[in-house]
């Protein structure tokens, strides 16, 4: 068995992540591109073979920056990613392959972020699911299903004259007013428009923008993406001034319309950290906890990366962040976040 990095899409890995039960949408060579071209960051993109056939694969992208290190990630600025493979023997050879790349980068750790498989890597981290709703595969039946709250928030939302759009590429510009101010009033930096501009176009059949429309102005956006069975939106944002007229509510049930319309078994709203707000918030749509495992390799046997906002020594930094005007963000935030898986 070989493992060979391949630097472009590659019909032998599209076939390995088709006909895998557990490869999800980011597992996809696609999102290599979608990676360099918005963030500049070299990809390894690795693959076992035997015998002209694919066993396994393993995509990594490398970020190094003297704020946040030196480091290998599967993948970055998205849920999932990990390795998926045959069996065991083909996991270890994959790992053996990503740890020499790692020692040849000096790179500090890696981070797979699986979904469904722990595997024996190393350390890992339990501390986030991923919410996904078993649609109903018909709409009445899936809006009975929801609790009378959810119901009159939806309602709501319509009664004060919310529009839904679904678009494409066209409908970026209004989805990232939205996400922008989101981001500030978060403390997060923002990706560049960029990003999702190559998301849509890297992958025009698969990816749609929802808007919601209230006196001519985007109120409330995601981007949706799916792949196999699975529905998502993985980036989503509101107004917060417009909160009481439920337009995260109208954007969600538009987007379960579209899924359950097209076919679509499962509705992944994301990962959350389980009894925070935005878990509650999916929670109450009758979604489920389905557990992530981020798990390490770390050089040396260093101590786990503490890279997330509950971070004390960050905390002053998203309180200024907050206090920045949007149009200010709009600058620094794709440099600062290229760096943060």
């Amino acid at each position: 068995m070989e493992v060979k990095i391949l630097k472009k899409e590659n019909d032998l890995w599209e076939d390995y992540v088709q006909r895998s039960p557990i490869s999800t949408n980011y597992h996809q060579s696609g999102w290599q591109g979608v990676i360099k071209k918005s963030f500049g960051h070299e990809t390894y993109y690795l693959m076992a073979i035997a015998g002209g056939t694919a066993r396994g694969i393993l995509p990594l992208a490398h970020m190094r920056s003297r704020l946040f290190g030196n480091f290998l990630v599967s993948l970055p600025f998205f849920n999932y990613g990990g390795i998926i493979a045959d069996d065991s023997e083909t996991v270890e050879k994959l790992i053996s392959s990503a740890v020499d790349i790692a020692k040849d980068l000096g790179a500090d750790h890696i981070e797979f972020r699986h979904l469904y498989n722990k595997l024996p890597v190393g350390q890992t981290r339990e501390h986030k699911v991923t919410m996904i709703l078993d649609l109903k595969g018909d709409i009445d039946f899936q809006w009975k299903a929801f609790n009378a709250k959810l119901r009159n928030q939806i309602r709501k939302a319509e009664k004060s004259g919310l529009q839904i759009k679904i678009g494409g590429l066209e409908d970026i510009p209004g989805f990232y007013e939205v996400f922008a101010e989101n981001m500030r009033d978060l403390g997060t930096p923002v990706y560049g428009r960029a990003f999702f501009q190559n998301v849509l176009t890297s992958f025009p059949e698969s990816a749609r923008v929802f808007s919601v429309i209230f006196q001519d102005r985007v109120i409330a956006s995601g981007i949706a993406s799916w792949f196999k069975d699975t529905f998502e939106v993985p980036w989503a944002s509101s107004i917060r001034e417009y909160r009481a007229l439920c337009p995260n509510n109208l954007l969600y049930w538009e987007a379960i319309k579209f899924a359950i319309e097209n076919g679509f078994k499962k509705f992944d709203f994301g990962r959350s950290t389980p009894g925070e707000g935005t878990y509650k918030f999916k929670e109450q749509w009758g979604a489920g906890p389905v557990q992530l495992y981020w798990q390490y390799w770390m050089k040396d046997g260093r101590s786990l990366p503490e890279l997330n906002p509950k971070n004390p020594k960050y905390q002053l930094a998203i309180k200024v962040w907050q206090r920045l005007p949007v149009a200010l963000t709009k600058v620094l935030g794709p440099r600062i976040v290229r760096n943060i898986p």
